[in-house]
């Protein structure tokens, strides 16, 4: 039964379209919180497009819950992680121009950058995962690189067409969580998963964690944030 982390910038995206102070972010993971979300999930980019520093303090103050901080290793977020302390960081690859992330971690080229913010982030207590696509080849290399957990970039599967494309890219993931695991480490997911794609992923026996933000949002403008998050709640499961 997989954990849910709740992604709260697009909530901070709605609120930047008018630099105005609402919707909060706090108040979108305290709802979160009350709804069952196992953890809440941010993304401070180095182009400031959605959340805010100053979010993450009131994030931090307004639940109890464990905050996954999504960043780019670069030194300035680094640091700001290593002072802020969160639970976790997950090391994502980051484009100015991209309108969310496109993929995973080029491990084969992330070099020093990266290994050097996996050992600070490490050396100040904070869990790291790297989200990466999904392949044996990543799984490995971020074995390699000591990090106890992976995110495996679930856009492909999302993006097919249901029926026998998606269950194709189903199994592969399956294949590779199992390898994940085999090398020992935590594996979660996400990217693109909504109400009718997240329960077979799920399902996976070894999947520990789901993080999802934008298909919450959609919903909740519809039913509310709190309804929304436990209706995924109850799909996690």
């Amino acid at each position: 039964m997989p954990k849910l982390g709740v992604n709260v910038d697009h909530v901070a995206t709605l609120r930047q379209a008018r630099r105005g102070s609402l919707p909060s972010p706090a108040w979108a993971a305290r709802e979160a919180q009350a709804a069952g979300a196992s953890s809440i999930v941010c993304h401070l980019r180095e182009d400031r497009r959605h959340i805010q520093d100053s979010d993450l303090a009131t994030i931090r103050l307004a639940v109890r819950l464990p905050l996954n901080l999504e960043m780019a290793a670069h030194p300035e977020i680094v640091r700001i992680a290593c002072r802020l302390k969160p639970e976790q960081a997950t090391l994502v690859p980051e484009r100015r121009r991209e309108l969310t992330t496109e993929g995973g971690l080029n491990l084969r080229q992330g070099g020093r950058r990266l290994s050097d913010a996996v050992r600070r982030l490490s050396d100040a207590g904070i869990r790291v995962s790297l989200f990466i696509d999904p392949s044996f080849d990543s799984v490995r290399r971020s074995a390699d690189l000591g990090v106890p957990m992976v995110e495996l970039h679930t856009g492909r599967y999302a993006e097919v067409a249901a029926g026998a494309a998606r269950r194709r890219e189903l199994e592969k993931l399956k294949e590779v969580v199992r390898l994940g695991r085999k090398e020992g480490l935590i594996v979660a997911a996400g990217h693109g998963l909504d109400y009718t794609n997240t329960r077979p992923v799920a399902a996976i026996p070894e999947m520990e964690e789901l993080n999802i933000g934008f298909s919450i949002v959609v919903r909740a403008i519809e039913v509310g944030f709190r309804r929304a998050v436990k209706e995924m709640v109850r799909l996690a499961r």
